[in-house]
């Protein structure tokens, strides 16, 4: 049984998506990223896992193909136009951040992959970087009283 929602991803606006096949996610986080990419009106081209980048496993020394889970263009505030490889992963997973055997094996694998791909990008005159879930659902605490103002009470004092 798979702990991640995945599926292949019908585009709304096909003739931004410039991938050779149908979008796939493998995970809520890549399909929420999807949707993004599509609907978001300063976004006007972007792929699903369109690049391959040589990299050299750090783990096993064998030469490996990294595929970066997007491609993204866009247009910012000013007009400009920008390309970037985008990589949607759990912060677990990156260093500093992973705590099990598993998540630390994949966090020295992934700064390998991401090494490699920000010299290919840098090469390619694009942009890398990677996208956790912080970076996707940013929403600011609520306090708990915002959260639920029924469950707080608040109680005044008497003036003397």
């Amino acid at each position: 049984m798979t702990k991640f929602q995945q599926g292949d991803y019908q585009p709304r606006n096909p003739e931004k998506y410039i991938g050779k096949h149908i979008p796939h996610y493998r995970s809520g986080w890549e399909l929420k990223f999807c949707r993004m990419c599509d609907d978001h009106p300063n976004i006007i081209a972007w792929a699903s896992e369109s690049h391959k980048i040589p990299y050299i496993n750090p783990i096993t020394g064998k030469h490996s193909n990294y595929i970066p889970d997007f491609f993204v263009v866009y247009v910012d505030n000013d007009g400009k136009k920008h390309a970037e490889m985008v990589e949607i992963k759990p912060s677990g997973q990156i260093m500093g951040n992973a705590k099990g055997q598993y998540d630390q094996a994949q966090a020295v694998i992934n700064e390998a992959k991401w090494r490699y791909a920000e010299q290919w990008c840098k090469q390619q005159g694009i942009r890398f970087r990677v996208v956790t879930e912080k970076d996707i659902f940013n929403k600011p605490q609520k306090s708990k009283a915002q959260r639920n103002p029924r469950a707080v009470k608040v109680t005044k004092r008497k003036k003397r």
